[in-house]
């Protein structure tokens, strides 16, 4: 008998649960805006109990918002203070593609100072996302240089 691996082929130590209402619609909007691609759905009833798709390099597990297993959606308790980095080769294409589907701009697009390009957007289910691409490797020096700089163009300057 194969010993069975503690971390399932495919996964990550880490792989974001979602709760949304709407789950079908959900996974629609994740593969036309983020490209997701389906990997399972497990009906229970009129509501997905259990559902997986691939974003790029990462799994994401969801399911609908069911009150019988106490599963609640962003939108039952008024938002979400998790949010998810989504990095991708063209964050403009993505970003733009996400917006243009429904998701709501929380930070524009930009040059930051940590060495990403980035902004951040809601999607229609509540889920917060950091579109980013990479664009420049900074040593932890070079980035609270930046950091300090900012703050201060902000009116917020580290002591």
């Amino acid at each position: 008998m194969s010993e069975v691996s503690p971390i399932p082929e495919g996964y990550h130590s880490i792989t974001p649960y979602f709760i949304v209402k709407g789950a079908a619609k959900a996974i629609d909007w994740y593969k036309e805006s983020f490209g997701a691609e389906e990997l399972m759905r497990m009906p229970m009833g009129d509501k997905l109990g259990h559902a997986e798709m691939q974003i790029g390099t990462s799994r994401i597990m969801l399911a609908d918002e069911m009150d019988e297993m106490n599963f609640k959606s962003p939108e039952s308790y008024g938002g979400t203070p998790v949010g998810i980095c989504f990095y991708t080769e063209d964050c403009n294409a993505v970003f733009n593609k996400a917006v243009a589907n429904g998701a709501k701009v929380v930070r524009p697009l930009a040059d930051q100072f940590y060495g990403d390009r980035s902004g951040t957007v809601f999607d229609p289910f509540g889920h917060q996302w950091t579109i980013s691409t990479h664009i420049e490797d900074l040593t932890p020096e070079e980035m609270d240089k930046r950091m300090q700089k900012v703050g201060t163009e902000c009116g917020n300057p580290r002591e």
